[in-house]
């Protein structure tokens, strides 16, 4: 077993693992517990009573946190034409042109999303095998293959944010950072649950949501009770 450092020791005596907390004060010792000398990152993991392997019972979605991810989110934009200085003019941090492209062939990654208008899905296609594993691979259902360059960069740089449930029934995403506040903190997560409650499945019996834990990088897991999430949509 991995020793403890001390610091990781003294937050878990902040926190009662037996405990599900209400979600403000989950996330007030989100923020008390965190002890790195950098800006956390603050994570909510929820398992869901689905089974994945059945298409209908397959939760995936997209959600703009209303407080944003608190990082510079570098965008890479596939598309040609007019459309190249349209993405430059919304804030596109890169155009992917044939040089672009080898780059990324050849392991280049310094970007976090990409967009592609759909005529450039030929292209992208051919990236598909190094963009997929990585989560980078444009898609029309996360609104990530659109020729609304301006709208789809806008969302991605403001804190949008896209997620599906893995084969243990598990949805794990980013809410933001420790320096947000244990109150920014939980509108985004309740952002990010209210859009999880409005994708669940009909196929989907007995209970839904069944654990709900934040964290922050390097601090302990917080379990949040699934039954004080407000269901407002």
């Amino acid at each position: 077993m991995p020793k403890r450092s001390k610091k990781h020791t003294e937050a878990l005596k902040k926190v009662d693992r037996t405990v599900q907390y209400e979600p403000l004060n989950a996330l007030e010792l989100t923020v008390s517990s965190s002890y790195a000398k950098f800006d956390e990152t603050v994570d909510v993991a929820v398992r869901l009573g689905v089974d994945p392997r059945h298409a209908d019972q397959m939760v995936r979605g997209t959600v703009i946190l209303p407080n944003g991810l608190g990082k510079e989110v570098k965008v890479l934009v596939f598309t040609k034409g007019e459309k190249e200085k349209e993405a430059l003019d919304a804030g596109a941090d890169f155009i992917a042109d044939e040089e672009t492209i080898k780059k990324i062939q050849d392991g280049w990654f310094g970007f976090d999303k990409a967009i592609a208008t759909p005529d450039m899905m030929g292209t992208v296609g051919k990236l598909g095998r190094i963009l997929g594993p990585r989560g980078l691979m444009p898609n029309a259902k996360t609104g990530t293959v659109t020729f609304e360059l301006e709208k789809a960069i806008n969302e991605v740089k403001s804190g949008k944010i896209d997620f599906r449930v893995e084969k243990a029934g598990i949805v794990h995403v980013p809410v933001g950072k420790v320096s947000f506040g244990a109150e920014k903190l939980t509108e985004n997560v309740q952002a990010f649950l209210d859009k999880i409650l409005a994708l669940k499945p009909a196929a989907s019996k007995g209970t839904y949501l069944k654990t709900i834990t934040v964290s922050s990088t390097m601090g302990p897991g917080i379990k949040v009770d699934p039954l004080l999430i407000k269901l407002g949509v």
